[in-house]
């Protein structure tokens, strides 16, 4: 086990610059190419729900669409995982890249042509969310392939500094302007430009990630079995894991689903306030990233972790108890705020502690089995709010995702690599890369 954060020699927190992993060319080329595509996705979000209500303007129209880029997704996750331990990481995501870029492309010209039609965008959909399965892994192993470890907590804060800048705020701005005044084709067509702009920084880098280098390349069936077993015999991994799953079947569907219902119908506001919410949340993100960048992760990150989640999901029965704008927005910015916390604290764990080479898979892992119940969620928010309220509801969702969370901490084994920082845990079982 390695320390969390550089120590002064009296024990404090080192100070360490936000910017420095910049100072790397391949971290600056990934974040760049990160960053344009971040706020493509944010275009392309927008653009796709639009496109989808304007072939047919019934509420199944989306939710199909939604489906065909979800269920790929989630069904290639794990073989994602595989290919991204198995091969240079840095190629995984430039196919990837270029698989979405082409679908995305093929969107543009359909519609920019008149000849797009429902099965044609939820067909290209599918082939998006299929991309999707493959970067993800690789992009979470490849930080460390490409960053100093001492470094982990900036380059991570980095990272959650631009999602809400570009996913949240530019790109869905960018793509309302663009469809506004041509179309939902046109935002199609820029959005494919940034997978270019992504491919090419990709293509610059001069580290290819690290691949099977060193790892024997077994079945499919036997790495996968390997990360399993390398995740079943970490309680603060399976844990988390599932930790995760429960709490965010039962508040994220009504964090999601309900706000703008709250917003609208029970403290009377209008888009523009639901616009706020977002972007003030959003601004919570950023100060916590930027934060983190400056400061580094706590000696207890899991400690830390696991108490910034609890206090997060007791944000989302706050969202239930506000009874003006301005107390859901203080509740939106504490919950983006800590989510984002101890997301980069979980980030820097996961980095610090897995071997390189399995880091694809157990991050592919986490991807799956974290959001698993997500569907069930928001299926089950909606009858339950017409049942006993909305606000009820959120309050119900909160106080116990927050109990759930909370309990996890105190699993046996949870805090084991916090008992010895800079060294191996001797009660943490040895694992290879092979298994």
């Amino acid at each position: 086990m390695h320390s969390y954060e550089a120590l002064d020699r009296s024990g404090g927190f080192a100070r360490r610059g936000l910017l420095e992993p910049f100072r790397g060319r391949d971290f600056r080329l990934l974040w760049s190419g990160m960053a344009v595509s971040l706020t493509g996705d944010g275009i392309f979000l927008v653009a796709l729900a639009w496109q989808a209500y304007a072939l047919s303007n019934v509420p199944t129209a989306f939710s199909l669409v939604g489906l065909a880029l979800s269920v790929p997704h989630i069904a290639l996750l794990l073989v994602g995982g595989v290919i991204a331990d198995r091969f240079p990481r840095r190629r995984v995501m430039l196919a990837s890249d270029v698989v979405r870029g082409i679908a995305v492309a093929a969107m543009a010209v359909l519609a920019l042509t008149g000849r797009l039609e429902l099965f044609h965008l939820a067909a290209l959909a599918a082939v998006y969310g299929a991309g999707m399965a493959f970067f993800g892994p690789a992009f979470d192993a490849i930080v460390v392939d490409v960053v100093a470890e001492d470094l982990y907590p900036q380059a991570n804060s980095l990272d959650q500094l631009v999602k809400p800048l570009a996913l949240r705020m530019i790109g869905p701005a960018v793509g309302g302007w663009i469809i506004g005044a041509w179309g939902p084709g046109a935002a199609f067509f820029v959005d494919a430009g940034t997978f270019a702009v992504s491919a090419a920084c990709l293509c610059a880098m001069s580290v290819g990630g690290r691949g099977a280098a060193g790892v024997g390349l077994g079945s499919l069936k036997s790495e996968l079995v390997a990360g399993f077993a390398f995740v079943r015999s970490r309680v603060w991994l399976w844990g988390t894991f599932g930790a995760a799953a429960l709490a965010y079947l039962l508040f994220m569907g009504p964090a999601e689903a309900l706000v703008p219902f709250v917003v609208k119908n029970e403290l009377g506001g209008d888009a523009s306030d639901l616009g706020l919410v977002y972007a003030l949340g959003g601004a919570g993100s950023i100060c916590a990233a930027l934060a983190f960048g400056r400061w580094g992760v706590p000696k207890r990150p899991i400690t830390f972790m696991y108490l910034a989640w609890t206090l997060a999901t007791l944000a989302v029965a706050g969202y239930g108890v506000a009874g003006t704008m301005w107390q859901l927005v203080a509740a939106s910015v504490c919950f983006h705020a800590l989510e984002t916390a101890g997301t980069i604290a979980w980030m820097t764990l996961k980095q610090k502690h897995i071997p390189g080479a399995l880091l694809g898979r157990v991050s592919s892992l986490d991807w799956l089995i974290s959001t698993a119940l997500l569907p069930l969620s928001f299926a089950l928010c909606g009858p339950v709010a017409v049942a006993i309220g909305a606000g009820t509801t959120l309050v119900v969702a909160g106080l116990t995702g927050a109990v759930i969370t909370f309990a996890a901490l105190f699993l046996p084994g949870m805090r084991l690599p916090e008992q010895a920082p800079g060294a191996p845990s001797s009660r943490e079982p040895a694992m290879t890369a092979s298994g």
